[in-house]
């Protein structure tokens, strides 16, 4: 999910640190002048609160994991769900030598800081980068959000879909997509106002729901898509029973959902790209907008009863 929505909250720093004492020194500057702060204490606790957090900064101890704090830097610039935006500090017991500061930067830190570390400097510092991640996230995201939902448009999906798509490749891994939209049509009763007001409840059920690993956004008037990795076919049909019944719970008297999917067991070997994907799922849906005596949720190719 886009991280627009989350821009006005308190700025947030990870600090990644095998000593307490180093992480709460730098809470303790931090925590006053309004971040908010997470601690990781091994380089795979870092990896795991980056992803799911999506911090403005990442404080990395030198010494994390006897001496392999770079080794998570790199694990970080490599990640495609962790934004390239966001700034990397490495701090060190000691002043870094022109050489650390270089492997520093080839790492893809940002800078290395050496103790001792002046508060009021630091503290400068880190606004301005902070404050420059939250400005490179507006002007990647401008375009690329549906303004009515705050869920991504058809160009951010579509992006963020291929980012997904080259992990996936990477990693052998399953890939897949649901399209979905609200059925207000299935008694005849349907109006536009119900329409609309259907679309507003999947839309909000989506943000909440969804995981913010996945790319989740809006293709069109009705229609909304999650592109998932490790979404084999049978994970595909669970995100969209479990939408399905998020949105049953989500309003009464609540409106049905149709579904369409596609998915592949190891992305790398299949000719469909990531775009390719969304279209087969789309159709799908189609299929079964068009021929709803075939169920609610439909397989891409799978054959009229």
């Amino acid at each position: 999910m886009p991280d627009s929505a989350v821009l006005g909250k308190p700025r947030l720093v990870l600090i990644a640190s095998l000593h307490e004492w180093s992480s709460r020194s730098l809470e303790s500057i931090l925590g006053p002048n309004g971040f908010d702060v997470l601690r990781a204490n091994s380089s795979e606790l870092a990896l795991e609160q980056a992803r799911n957090a999506q911090p403005d900064l990442i404080i990395i101890d030198s010494t994390l994991t006897a001496g392999e704090g770079l080794d998570l830097c790199r694990a970080l610039r490599r990640d495609p769900v962790f934004p390239p935006s966001t700034p990397i500090l490495v701090v060190s017991a000691d002043p870094p030598t022109r050489q650390r500061r270089i492997d520093a930067l080839r790492a893809g830190a940002w800078d290395h800081l050496g103790q001792p570390l002046d508060a009021e400097e630091l503290l400068l510092r880190i606004k301005a980068l902070t404050q420059a991640k939250r400005d490179s996230d507006r002007a990647r995201e401008d375009g690329l959000i549906d303004l009515d939902t705050g869920l991504y448009n058809m160009r951010g999906v579509a992006r963020r879909a291929q980012e997904l798509g080259s992990q996936a490749a990477r990693k052998h891994a399953a890939f897949g997509c649901v399209v979905l939209e609200p059925d207000v049509h299935h008694n005849d009763h349907g109006s536009p106002e119900d329409l609309t007001a259907a679309v507003h409840v999947l839309a909000d059920v989506i943000k909440s729901v969804g995981r913010r690993s996945d790319a989740i956004g809006r293709l069109g008037p009705t229609e909304f898509a999650v592109v998932a990795i490790d979404a084999n076919a049978a994970g595909c049909v669970k995100t969209a029973e479990r939408l399905a019944s998020a949105v049953h719970d989500a309003q009464s008297p609540s409106p049905r959902v149709r579904a369409g999917y596609y998915s592949v067991a190891d992305f790398h070997e299949t000719p469909v790209d990531a775009i390719e994907t969304i279209l087969r799922a789309t159709s799908a849906l189609r299929a079964a907008r068009t021929d709803p005596a075939g169920g609610w949720l439909r397989a891409f190719g799978q054959p009229t009863p």
